[in-house]
């Protein structure tokens, strides 16, 4: 709990749970988390998309002005960018992204793995979309714990429970993942400006003083105080043995374009990163 005498309570504004889709092989199954139609919502968030999939189904491929929050649920992920990275993931852990002005990877499957991921599609705004392009691999065992009675946080991102996450995106974010054993109580903290939204992994739920219900794959926006510089406060109390993903972020409150792999301002924009790209400046294919 925070010792602010009018802290801000937060509530669940919307929520919904995931709808799946079959894929075609080696693309097994994929659901939009956060739709990237509602992406206005989510500002500064544009997509969250859950896939499992198999090797060869997100092989070299390029990206533009945005950043990507890769949480591995199961499976091995392999990364491989035309920089010379390379790297492999496994459950818990994450990929940030700064694809910037030009990134140019690969997300694999290792061997005859079925990878189970969530990538976030986090944008940038215009005055830095043609950042260096960088990578950081977070590896679950470097991820800070904070127990509480009944539970734990993980801090992958911000300032949370008293420590840092060791995330560097370019913008002010949260990522926290939350475990309760069942019948626990927990009281998340975040900055009362960023817009929220969380991703139940397990179990089943209550929030606020609405109390209100989810269950695995429900997803929630939460209320948040745009011009407010303290904290909010976010009850939680766990049904059953329960985990959930919440991210949080300050808006940007630009027009964005959302066109294939690319995020930018303007539709011109989207054209000259298309031109870049065949013309070759986002440099050689990203293969071992």
């Amino acid at each position: 709990m925070t010792n602010q005498k009018n802290v801000f309570n937060r509530e669940i504004k919307d929520h919904w749970y995931v709808n799946y889709t079959e894929r075609e092989f080696p693309h097994v199954q994929q659901a939009w988390v956060l739709p990237p139609e509602r992406k206005k919502d989510f500002d500064p968030f544009i997509l969250l998309a859950e896939d499992w999939f198999k090797r060869g189904t997100f092989s070299d491929h390029p990206h533009r002005g945005f950043q990507t929050i890769t949480y591995v649920i199961d499976g091995r992920l392999e990364h491989i960018d035309n920089a010379g990275g390379h790297s492999i993931l496994e459950a818990g852990d994450v990929q940030y992204m700064n694809a910037g002005w030009a990134a140019r990877h690969a997300e694999e499957a290792v061997d005859d793995d079925l990878i189970h991921t969530l990538q976030l599609w986090l944008n940038l705004p215009k005055a830095l979309k043609n950042t260096k392009t960088t990578y950081q691999d977070i590896y679950v065992e470097d991820v800070p714990l904070v127990p509480f009675e009944g539970g734990a946080v993980k801090v992958y991102s911000g300032d949370i429970a008293g420590v840092k996450g060791p995330m560097k995106s370019l913008v002010p974010i949260t990522m926290s993942e939350v475990t309760f054993s069942e019948g626990a109580s927990y009281t998340h903290v975040l900055p009362e400006n960023h817009n929220a939204f969380l991703y139940i992994l397990s179990g089943e739920l209550e929030f606020g003083g609405s109390k209100t219900i989810l269950q695995k794959t429900g997803v929630a926006t939460l209320t948040f105080n745009e011009e407010g510089t303290g904290d909010s406060e976010l009850l939680i109390k766990a049904n059953k043995r329960s985990k959930v993903l919440i991210y949080s972020g300050v808006p940007i409150n630009e027009e964005t374009v959302v066109y294939g792999p690319f995020v930018m301002n303007t539709m011109e924009d989207i054209n000259q990163a298309y031109k870049d790209y065949h013309e070759g400046k986002f440099g050689a294919p990203a293969v071992k």
